[in-house]
């Protein structure tokens, strides 16, 4: 805790200090705006939006690129990651995560099913990222039910209709000496006329199982220490893209691929039966899609109307998870049988059309309309003691918004309105072999062959203001009520989730949530000293969660692949030892509603504290978010507290960033769940720009310098597998011609 106290201490004086010389400077010195894409206006910068959202961009994103996207943004202000090994990364948003967090790739959905499963990757490789946009907060007025928690968007360069008139290429190779972790990308453009450009895009991944602090699993003290077994990755992802511009606009399309094949971090140990060891089995997840993409914009298309902007995507997604069982003998053993437990396909088009009008009076805005239709098979594989985890099925929703703002004398109001239509229709099951499970009240829930189709029809409503004080600070505030329908695991989930070691049942008479979420902030956007500051408060009301069965005693209820406890059905007669249906290895989870409430606090300054030669500026970042039921009791999984600090200089082309974070305690936990311990991450990034590289630069990373054996609570898999150890990161980016 010490050093805690002397990093808030040494923040606090920083601060003092550069208020103090900010006051005989000019503050009229602003830092550069970055438009901000994914909203609909496509002309304002974060400072310029009521909603707080944070944007990497430039050296800022270069040092954070890392494997998955939660990697990428854990750290900044009210965002966290929900890891399941190194090739699962999820963002958590204000202690919210999977479903409600939205995904989007140059501003429409990816098309996966990383929603619908703690241990599913998002289908993005962040290495082809130009940009990424965080909205925190409720975002569903413009993006949907399923941004009920916010968005996260990635915008790549393909679709940017500004090009040069010369062939440029741009790229990146780095290697980790942790997991002997390999990463390479490659960025081409080739304008072909003043109107047409080729852009082609590629990148690889491959790594081999990573170092940890330890031992692998929660409180485990014998066997296998040091390593994260089953941990690899290897994942290769490309694009392509024409795009045609003239002098009202623009039309692009393009097609892009990924595919991944990571392991679900597992104890597994090979080794003799007499020299002890752990699990005998490891599963590996096998995912990969096919995108076509439309994008077109026209200026001035008709009356009354600035802008049409069009996007299209039509993706096919598809996912097997793969059990490998290994047969330990006393001379070592051999891998005995390899089969797939789950395999997901998920075919989704998308369309979204925005309509800049002309200013009506003193108001201007935006119209938009989007459609979505998605088809989601969980096939049921065929060999024996496999069974579904969420039952297929189709849905289709279509929105209408609006986005208006309104000049006042001190800045603007906006307001805005989102009406969507959502409909899911479930395939029946016949002949399934889980009969039902028992419910915590001792009762027999039966699976239900069929099930009716549900309709939902959410409605999201929101006002804000952007206050300017001098030429230095803004005031936000912002109220806001979303409706979010239920995903489809929640509605139809029943069944083992195999790899996520879940059996999970969901409710299909659940009903929406509602969201109302009031929040407010102040900024300093100029001078030496830059902060900003959010607090809110988002009371949810049918808040959908994850409830833990427990046996009485406060402990967790794991079942067989049946839904069958221990003693019951399939279990009874079971040995210890015996595998099959006598396995209880998954955690046996609820979808259930109750009213909640999220509330806290987000903070983050940088100070400069010298100019000159060698510049030398202090960062200071903290977040607290609490998540709650409004009757009593603690909702899982909820990030805990942060604090951090840091500090950049440089010298000629060289600059030096470090940072120092922690990670608290948070025991404030749900029923069944387990307090998770704080601990401390310490980090450097260290670059050279040499001028043979153009715009390029020679780096140096090193991560989790202490070595700490973290665990991130918001993660499913926490007591799995800690966060990697000690790593150093070397590479090259490149940037020629263009």
């Amino acid at each position: 805790m010490k050093i805690i106290n002397w990093t808030i201490a040494l923040a606090a004086i920083g601060l003092v200090y550069s208020s103090a010389a900010a006051q005989t400077e000019s503050d009229a010195m602003a830092l550069p705006s970055v438009v901000v894409t994914a909203d609909p206006r496509e002309n304002r910068s974060a400072d310029e939006l009521v909603q707080p959202v944070s944007v990497l961009v430039g050296d800022e994103l270069e040092r954070r690129l890392a494997g998955t996207l939660g990697e990428v943004l854990e750290g900044l202000p009210g965002v966290a990651n929900a890891d399941y090994g190194p090739g699962v990364g999820r963002p958590v948003i204000r202690g919210l995560q999977g479903s409600r967090v939205q995904v989007l790739e140059d501003g429409l959905r990816t098309a996966d099913v990383s929603g619908e499963g703690a241990d599913h990757a998002v289908a993005i490789d962040p290495a082809h990222a130009e940009q990424i946009e965080v909205f925190r907060g409720p975002a569903t007025l413009l993006f949907g039910s399923g941004a009920a928690g916010g968005v996260v968007n990635v915008r790549t360069h393909r679709f940017d209709p500004d090009f040069g008139d010369r062939f440029g290429a741009r790229g990146a190779v780095s290697y980790g000496e942790n997991g002997n972790d390999r990463k390479g990308r490659l960025g081409v453009e080739a304008p072909v006329s003043e109107q047409f450009v080729l852009r082609a895009d590629a990148s690889i991944r491959r790594s081999d199982d990573f170092s940890i602090d330890g031992f692998q699993q929660l409180d485990q003290d014998s066997g296998n220490k040091g390593r994260l077994r089953n941990s690899s990755v290897e994942t290769d992802s490309y694009a392509a893209t024409g795009l045609f511009r003239g002098h009202r606009g623009y039309i692009g399309l393009g097609f892009s691929s990924w595919e991944t094949d990571y392991g679900i971090a597992e104890n597994f140990d090979a080794r003799p039966v007499d020299e002890g060891g752990q699990e005998s089995e490891f599963a590996r997840v096998l995912a990969d899609y096919d995108r076509v993409d439309l994008r077109a914009e026209l200026l001035e298309p008709v009356p009354g109307f600035e802008l049409f902007r069009l996007k299209t995507a039509y993706t096919e997604f598809s996912q097997q998870e793969v059990e490998f069982d290994f047969e330990r003998t006393s001379s070592g053993g051999s891998l005995e049988e390899r089969f797939v437990e789950a395999q997901f396909a998920n075919d989704e088009f998308e369309a979204r059309l925005e309509m800049l009008h002309k200013p009506i009076g003193p108001l201007s805005g935006v119209i938009g309309l989007q459609y979505r239709t998605r088809d989601f098979v969980a096939d049921l594989p065929e060999e024996e003691e496999a069974f579904f985890y969420v039952r297929p099925n189709e849905s289709r929703n279509i929105g209408l918004f609006v986005l208006e703002e309104l000049p006042i004398r001190l800045g603007r109001i906006e307001f805005g309105a989102r009406i969507e239509r959502e409909r899911s229709e479930p395939d029946d099951i016949f002949g399934a072999e889980i009969e039902g499970v028992t419910q915590p009240d001792g009762s027999f829930l039966p699976l239900p062959e069929q099930l009716p189709d549900r309709t939902f029809t959410p409605l999201s409503l929101s006002v804000g203001t952007l206050l300017n004080f001098g030429d230095t600070h803004h005031l936000r505030a912002s109220l806001t009520r979303a409706e979010r329908a239920p995903s489809a695991e929640q509605l139809y989930a029943f069944g083992p989730h195999a790899a996520a070691g879940t059996f999970e049942v969901g409710d299909p008479d659940l009903d929406k949530e509602t969201y109302l979420n009031l929040e407010a902030g102040i900024d300093r956007h100029v001078g030496a000293l830059r902060y900003e500051l959010t607090a809110f408060y988002n009371r949810v009301a049918d808040y959908i969660y994850l409830m833990s069965d427990q046996d009485g005693s406060g402990n967790p209820v794991f079942v067989n692949d049946l839904g069958n406890r221990p003693g019951e059905g399939a279990t009874v007669g079971c040995a210890p030892g015996d595998g099959g249906l006598c396995e209880l290895e998954n955690q046996l989870v609820f979808n259930t509603q109750a009213d909640a409430e999220f509330y806290g606090a987000e903070f983050s300054a940088v100070t400069d504290l010298s100019g000159g030669p060698v510049p030398f500026s202090l960062r200071f970042t903290a977040d607290h978010v609490r998540g709650k039921l409004s009757d009593g009791g603690n909702l899982p999984r909820i990030t805990p507290t942060r604090v951090g600090v840091g500090f950049d200089t440089g010298w000629r082309n060289v600059d030096l960033r470090v940072d120092y974070q922690h990670v608290f305690t948070q025991d404030k936990t749900a029923v069944a769940e387990d307090s998770t311990d704080g601990f401390d991450l310490v980090s450097f990034d260290l670059s050279w720009r040499p001028g043979a590289l153009g715009g390029g630069q020679v780096f140096l990373r090193g991560r989790n310098l202490l070595d700490e054996d973290g665990r991130l609570h918001q993660s499913f898999f926490r007591d799995d597998a800690p966060i990697i150890g000690r790593s150093f990161i070397a590479g090259v980016r490149f940037d020629l011609g263009g």
